[in-house]
């Protein structure tokens, strides 16, 4: 079974290497590596090409943004399942791919595997713990869904179900996981596993501003998109059950 893993970039010189190392560091062998670079001007692609001998394929051209970047990635994918990880982000370990294929190869009608991320400094220090433990199908219309970067898919339902619809500026992927999730009741597993320590600061993190006039209207949109009744006090509510995210490590 090939796992394809898409990196989607611009700018990111300080965090890009980190992100690589943890690919191609992964116990399982049968990965392929893409990178799709919006035309980045900061270093980062000479630090890319420091590993083009372990990664498949490095595409550097405009595009329309985040989900733009992700479908140019899953279109050219040749892998069985697709996955993500952002330019700042890394894999909790090096057995994180082994894990996911072999829950995949447990079930041949397994369509996705969703999972646990954290969000850390450099040096691992966990601020926020989002996991899919407590995730159902119902949340959805509260605004709630698994961690993107937990999202492990079978490439062939992108194909049956659609793309990442790139008219979203952050929600994209909110929408994407509504429909095939919750509209196409695609079957899912939650595998209780640390996947990813994501940077803080993110689009989707960085400010209240960011979440009350981009967000959560972007939300809304996907819902009425897919057919899910739901308004804008149920998506505020969402982050009364976020509370549960943030620990505080002794």
């Amino acid at each position: 079974m090939k796992v394809s893993i898409i990196t989607v970039v611009l700018n990111n010189v300080d965090t890009i290497e980190r992100t690589i190392q943890s690919v191609i560091n992964q116990s399982y062998q049968n990965i392929e590596y893409i990178i799709i670079d919006a035309k980045s001007t900061d270093g980062t692609l000479d630090i890319i090409k420091k590993y083009n001998s372990n990664i498949q394929l490095v595409l550097s051209e405009s595009d329309n943004g985040f989900y733009d970047g992700l479908n140019k990635g899953i279109k050219l994918a040749t892998g069985d399942i697709i996955g993500s990880l952002n330019a700042d982000d890394r894999f909790a370990d090096n057995f994180i791919i082994e894990k996911i294929v072999n829950e995949f190869n447990k079930k041949a009608d397994l369509d996705c595997i969703i999972g646990d991320i954290a969000f850390a400094n450099n040096d691992d220090k966990i601020s926020r713990y989002y996991s899919s433990s407590n995730f159902k199908i119902s949340l959805f219309k509260w605004g709630v869904m698994p961690p993107h970067p937990s999202f492990y898919c079978k490439k062939k339902l992108f194909l049956q179900l659609g793309f990442y619809d790139a008219s979203f500026k952050i929600a994209g992927d909110f929408e994407l996981m509504l429909r095939f999730l919750w509209k196409h009741k695609i079957k899912f597993k939650y595998l209780p596993l640390l996947m990813v320590y994501m940077k803080k600061g993110g689009k989707s993190t960085s400010s209240i501003f960011t979440n009350l006039f981009i967000i959560n209207p972007e939300v809304i949109k996907a819902c009425k998109l897919n057919g899910l009744k739901s308004n804008m006090f149920k998506i505020a509510a969402k982050y009364i059950l976020k509370l549960n995210q943030f620990i505080t490590l002794k």
